[in-house]
Formats: C-alpha cells, sequence, structure tokens
C-alpha cells in the first residue's frame, strides 16, 4: 500500500501547477457550494444530453442547460473512486474519502483506513466561522451528508449520525429521515399527549414512525438548541431566521417521478430539492464570514440500481433543476467556489446500438447515395425512445408497490404486465412478467444480513451476483426486460469504479484538471476555499 503515500506530493505538484497556470496566487472563496450528482456516471450525463438535445419534450433544449453551461465554463477532471485496499466504492466510504481529503475504506463515515476521525471540509469551515448547510433529497442522515458531519464505523448507524450532526450543529439542514429523530415510544399515548404540538405540524403522510432503539426526542433537542423545525414546503418557507431543520419524510423523499406529478399541484406540500437549496442559500448568505454548503442530488443513484431508466431521467432532470438553482446564484455572487462532482457511477447504464430492429433501407438526396440506399447494418437506436422514457408515470418501484396490494389471488403476471405497460410507454409481455416473478433458493445466504438473509430471492439468469437488494431485484428484472426496447444496456445492480466528473466554477477554480482520487479532489478543494488553515 506504499502508493497511497505518494497522495499528499502529487496533490500539491497540483496545487503548484494550479497556482502557475493561474499567474499567481489564487484568490480564496468566500463561500463554497458542493453539488454532488449521488450514482451519476458519464454515460448518465449522455442520456440528459441526448434528452435535452433531441427529446420533443425536454423542457429546455441543451444551451440552457446549466449542467453544461458548468462544463462549458468551469475547470474540469476525472477522478477514480477505489477505497483503500479494494476496488468499487459506495457512496459512504466515497463522500468521506472527499470529505476528508484521505483514503478511507468501505462503508466507514468521517473516519481515515485505520478508523480513526477526520475533521471534515464542514467542519473546517465551521471552524472558521462560516455557516453550514446540508441538503438532500434522500435522508440527511444517509451516506452522503452523514461524511460531511458525522464519524461512525458503519453508514447503517443513522441514529448516531442524528445525535452527531445535533451536536455539530449544522445551521441548516433540509431532507429526509425523520424516523431517526423521532424516539421509539413515538406511538405511545405518552409522547403522544406531552407532543400535541409537534404532532399536529407533521402532515399526514409521513409517517409517525421511528428507527431509533432509545427513547430521545432529537427534534425536542434541536428545538432546545435553537432550532426552527419544517416539515412541509410552507413551514420552510415561512421559518424565521436562526438555524432550520426539516425533515420532510420518513425516510427519503419522494423519487422524482412523484415530484414530476406534483409540481404544479397548488396545494403541494413538499418541496423540490431546487426550493430546499434555495432556502439554503438565502440562509447561510447572511453570514458575514461566508457558508459551506452540500447539496446532493441523492437519488439518480437509486434509479441506477433499480435499472429504471424512465426514472433516472427524470431524478437527472431534477438534479438540473436544483443544479440551476446553484448555478444561477453562483453568477450573481463571484466570491462563491462552486464544484459539482458525482461519487461514483451506479448501475453501467448505456445506450447501446442492436441487431433487433434494423431499420429499412431508405433514400437519401446526397450524390454518394444516387446508385444505393442508406442502410445501416444495425439499429442505432431512434431518439423517439427518449420521449417515451420521459412518459413513463411511476417508478418501477411504485408499479410493483400496486402489484403487491392486490388480493393473493390476482397477483399474477399478466396483472403485472398490465400495470406496467399502463404506466410505463414500454411493453412488458405476460411471459417476462412470469420471470420477473420467479423465485429460487438464494444461493448467497447469509444469516442476519440486511440483504442476503431471506431463503429465497428473485431469480437472476446472468450477472446474479451483482444484484443485491434481496426482493427490490424484481425492479431491475423489470429494467432489464424493457431495456431492449429502449435502446438501454444495464450492467450491474450496484455500482461500477467507472471514472467520474468533476468540475469547478469560480475563485480558486483555476487549474483543476487531470486524472484524480477523490481523496485528491477533496484536499485540492479544501486548499483552493482556504478550508486547510490550522488553529
Amino acid at each position: 500500500m506504499k502508493r497511497y503515500a505518494t497522495r499528499s506530493s502529487t496533490i500539491l505538484l497540483l496545487l503548484l501547477l494550479c497556482a502557475a497556470a493561474c499567474g499567481g496566487p489564487r484568490p480564496v472563496p468566500r463561500n463554497v457550494i458542493v453539488f454532488v450528482a449521488d450514482g451519476m456516471g458519464p454515460q448518465h450525463l449522455s442520456l440528459l444530453y441526448l434528452y435535452a438535445r433531441y427529446g420533443t419534450t425536454a423542457e429546455k433544449p441543451l444551451r440552457d442547460l446549466a449542467i453544461k453551461q458548468m462544463y462549458d465554463s468551469g475547470n474540469m477532471c476525472l477522478v477514480m473512486t477505489e477505497p483503500y485496499g479494494n476496488l468499487v466504492v459506495d457512496s459512504a466510504c466515497s463522500a468521506t474519502m472527499f470529505a476528508g481529503g484521505g483514503f478511507a475504506r468501505s462503508e466507514m463515515i468521517g473516519l481515515d483506513k485505520n478508523g480513526d476521525p477526520v475533521e471534515t471540509m464542514l467542519e473546517k469551515a465551521k471552524r472558521l466561522g462560516k455557516a453550514t448547510g446540508l441538503v438532500t433529497n434522500t435522508r440527511i442522515t444517509h451516506a452522503t451528508p452523514a461524511a460531511f458531519a458525522a464519524h461512525v464505523p458503519h453508514r447503517d448507524m443513522e441514529a448516531r449520525i442524528a445525535e452527531q450532526m445535533l451536536v455539530l450543529e449544522v445551521d441548516v439542514m433540509l431532507g429526509g429521515g425523520l424516523c431517526y429523530f423521532l424516539p421509539e415510544h413515538v406511538q405511545s399515548l405518552a409522547f403522544k399527549e406531552s407532543n400535541q404540538e409537534l404532532l399536529a405540524r407533521l402532515p399526514e403522510y409521513i409517517r409517525r414512525q421511528s428507527r431509533r432503539t432509545d427513547r430521545r426526542d432529537l427534534l425536542a433537542e434541536a428545538r432546545a438548541k435553537g432550532y426552527r423545525l419544517a416539515h412541509t414546503r410552507q413551514q420552510m418557507l415561512q421559518a424565521p431566521e436562526g438555524k432550520l431543520l426539516g425533515l420532510f419524510a420518513h425516510s427519503a423523499m419522494p423519487d422524482a417521478l412523484t415530484m414530476h406529478n406534483q409540481a404544479h399541484d397548488p396545494g403541494r406540500r413538499m418541496p423540490s430539492l431546487s426550493e430546499m437549496a434555495q432556502t439554503a442559500l438565502n440562509r447561510l448568505s447572511q453570514n458575514d464570514k461566508g457558508f459551506f454548503l452540500m447539496v446532493e442530488a441523492g437519488q439518480i443513484d437509486y434509479a441506477g440500481h433499480d435499472n429504471d431508466a424512465g426514472l433516472l431521467l427524470h431524478e437527472l432532470l431534477a438534479c438540473e433543476q436544483a443544479f440551476a438553482c446553484v448555478w444561477d446564484w453562483c453568477k450573481k455572487h463571484p466570491d462563491t467556489l462552486l464544484l459539482l462532482l458525482a461519487d461514483h457511477d451506479t448501475g453501467s447504464f448505456a445506450f447501446s446500438y442492436s441487431k433487433a430492429g434494423i431499420p429499412p433501407a431508405r433514400s437519401l438526396p446526397g450524390r454518394a447515395f444516387r446508385q444505393r440506399e442508406f442502410q445501416p447494418a444495425f439499429n442505432y437506436g431512434n431518439p423517439d425512445v427518449l420521449d417515451k422514457l420521459y412518459r413513463q408515470q411511476i417508478s418501477f418501484a411504485a408499479m410493483l408497490s400496486l402489484f403487491d396490494n392486490l388480493p393473493e389471488s390476482e397477483q399474477t403476471a399478466p396483472a403485472l404486465a398490465a400495470i406496467v405497460n399502463q404506466y410505463s410507454r414500454f411493453t412488458l409481455s405476460a411471459s417476462q412478467a412470469e420471470r420477473v416473478l420467479a423465485a429460487e433458493a438464494n444461493r448467497f445466504y447469509r444469516e442476519g444480513h440486511k440483504y442476503l438473509c431471506a431463503p429465497r430471492v428473485p431469480r437472476i439468469d446472468d450477472f446474479a451476483e451483482f444484484y443485491v437488494y434481496g426482493d427490490q431485484v424484481r425492479r431491475d428484472l423489470i429494467g432489464r426486460a424493457l431495456a431492449p426496447q429502449q435502446m438501454v444496456c444495464w450492467g450491474t445492480g450496484t455500482h461500477t469504479a467507472t471514472p467520474v466528473v468533476a468540475v469547478a466554477y469560480g475563485p480558486g477554480a483555476c487549474g483543476l484538471r487531470g486524472l484524480l482520487h477523490m481523496s485528491d479532489l477533496g484536499r485540492w478543494l479544501m486548499e483552493a476555499a482556504g478550508l486547510a488553515a490550522r488553529e
């Protein structure tokens, strides 16, 4: 492992080259914004790019995409993501390596490779007097936000992560994950009688259930620390000045298709990712010393895990909408350094050409085709699949939920096919639905394992080792069944080691280039942002 010892000299050389390229010392930004598109490999960008260019339903043309403008204007590099001693990273380790600037092991939060706590860039910013914020459409205690504000041996320790976030007193925290802030006795009569005001503020669609194993009421602890609490969009927008804790869902927030379907509802009570980002910017920018903000579009990763291409497109569009909010703010505040990155690739998504559906020969007006017709050997994909992907109405997870809620006698393959075909613009046959519903003995059974403890699991005929999430694999089986009609290939239900893209814009961004490791990128940002200074 001696190669890891050379990382500090590598990043120092990079910083010296950056200074030389910029013509002298780099300006230190007042504000730092890190925008994480969780799971967005470079091939996911092709879906967003192609849809914006060729989709007739596209809400923005390609030139108006804020993400494209960022790539056109900023300094860019490729980023390797491997954890210490392994090949493929999870979100917790990747965010930990970035936030702390050093190698870490799989599923750690805020620790170095030996298991010792590492001061994160958010903690450094707070020590320098800056305001701090975390925004996500997953749980606020989930892997990526947790890695900036907590230090625990494993990402699943979300109850402790919530406690540590409150001890750190991150100024603005917005996302899901209410379940880790409620005490285990939340459903008891005693709790209901003594917390009527709190429960009255919770909208009816948020489950009042706890995933804690103790009686700590972290909402009460947050109020005692001066936090304003919000559980709806309106409460968030109307919250008085001061620290803000917004928890808008029991676990993760609704997916992008659900939010898209509700976008024009005047009574909508769930904030969008862009609204949460704008709220954080408005509040954090009141600090005279500037701020550090991390915004995560966290459900690109979920769509990749599910091999759900229609949902993936909508998650990318929700990411673009939120990033546009941040991008517009940064263009008006030139003292802000903005970094857009992905933490890893999920799903190994790709458009690919096919031997099925080869189009017929046709005439072209050019001179080269006066004596022959244009006839490619394969089907290279018609852009009309982009609009069909956009018109998917609900996620595969929601389709399967509808199926599972049918009476058991009605849970047949034709019934599943009918649901998928109602809500998708691609066709699942009854025989394909039978394969989606087929089960087999679990070849990878491990007693007590979070995902591998079921005796029987969905049957998958190839790459079974890389589809790991128990009964959720039925979502992937739908995605793979529809994929040939979508001109799509999926390689896995997990992550890959594909390099991801990072791009920086604003003071200090000049010179970011090359092929870095995620830990290098974290150290680069801390140096560029003036966060590396010690007390």
